[in-house]
This record gives C-alpha cells, structure tokens and sequence, in this order.
C-alpha cells in the first residue's frame, strides 16, 4: 500500500499556497532511484508529466514558488530538508533558513532517496541542510526547464550523481516554471490556484490515493 502525507498550506501574506494538498510518498521508489535517474523518467513520461532537470542542492536556497505549473519532486541521492509554505523576509540565507528571517508556519519535511512531492502551483518550498558536501549545480543540459538532447533518457542515465540531488517534472505542454520569492502575485492569488489540474499523477497515473483522487 502507497503511504500518502498530505499537507494544506494557507496564503500567507506573501505566499499563495494552494487549496490543493502538498503530497509526499516516502520512500515510494526507493527502488527505482536505486536503478538510475532514467527509470523515474520512464514512470514520468507515461503519466504525462515531462523531466526537466536534475538539480544537486547546496546547504541552503532561496523560498520560493512556482506560480503558472505544478511539480513532481523526487528525491535520487542523499537526505536533506524541505520547508514548504512560507516566505523569506531577508536575503541573509543563513537567517532566513535557521535564524527568524521567515514568515510564520509552514511545514517542514525530512527528505530521503525515494521521496516523491508533488507541489501544487503556488506552494513555497525551500531545501536546505542537504547531504554534506553538496554543492549547488544544474546536472541536467539547458536552463532547467528541459532537456535539449536527442535522447534526453539516455542523457539521464549518463549522469553522475552525488550529494543531495532531486528531478523535476512538470505536466506536458504545460507552461514553464517561474521563480516568485513572495509578493509577486499579491491580490491575485485565484490566478495561482486555477492553475488547471494535471490528468494524472506523475507516479500513480489515476489511481485514487494520488493527486487524481486527492485534488479536487
């Protein structure tokens, strides 16, 4: 049986959040991470969701959040923590993550190879205290909002991984990713929220325990 964690996040005065739940799948393809990027981009693909990039993260990163397309978050190497659903309030990173430079709430979770997270638009995330020694890096070709090879799968397998690194996949023929810190969409945040529900879930396809069901 999958085990599903869900999380509902408010608006906060800088972030939108969403009325859709943050999911997490612990552990969920521990096994196919084990086997290569490739294998998960296999599983993306024939849910309709499209791999974009394979990120290795430093100690910490800017909160932020996407607000034109939902993603998928799966953990490949290493451990680290995610804090989802509020804002920086200064760009002094080390206040920001571990002093009191952040908006109030929000949740934190421990992340592991194998995790899945499917973020709804709108929702901040922030990764930080990774594996040590990572160092932040894009491992993927291009600008991280897809991969601009001939056989982007064989691309994927040919990655050398290390650290705490994760791949990122988004709906097909959705729009691209932005990077909003807080604030951008303030007195609109509906725009956010009627970003259109994806088909399927990027791991369960139409099962029910995932988004499909879970979303409404």
């Amino acid at each position: 049986m999958v085990e599903v964690r869900k999380y509902h996040l408010s608006p906060t005065a800088l972030i939108p959040n969403s009325p859709q739940p943050l999911l997490h799948y612990p552990g969920l393809l521990s096994k196919e991470t084990s086997s290569g990027a490739a294998t998960v981009h296999d599983i993306y693909s024939k849910n309709g969701w499209e791999t974009r990039w394979i990120f290795r993260y430093g100690p910490t990163q800017v909160s932020h959040y996407h607000s034109k397309a939902h993603e998928c978050m799966t953990v490949l190497t290493g451990s680290a923590t995610i804090r989802f659903g509020v804002a920086d309030t200064s760009d002094d990173l080390d206040a920001s993550t571990h002093g009191d430079a952040r908006e109030a709430g929000g949740v934190e979770l421990q992340a592991n190879a194998g995790d899945v997270f499917i973020i709804p638009a709108g929702v901040a995330h922030k990764t930080h205290d990774t594996t040590a020694g990572s160092t932040f890096a894009l491992l993927t070709p291009g600008e991280g909002q897809s991969i601009p090879t001939p056989d982007p799968r064989q691309t994927l397998a040919e990655i050398e991984l290390s650290g705490f690194t994760m791949m990122g996949a988004y709906p097909k023929n959705g729009a691209n990713w932005d990077f909003a810190v807080g604030g951008e969409n303030e007195g609109d945040f509906a725009a956010v929220w009627n970003v259109a529900k994806p088909e399927l879930d990027p791991i369960l396809g139409d099962a029910k325990d995932g988004l499909v069901g879970l979303w409404q």
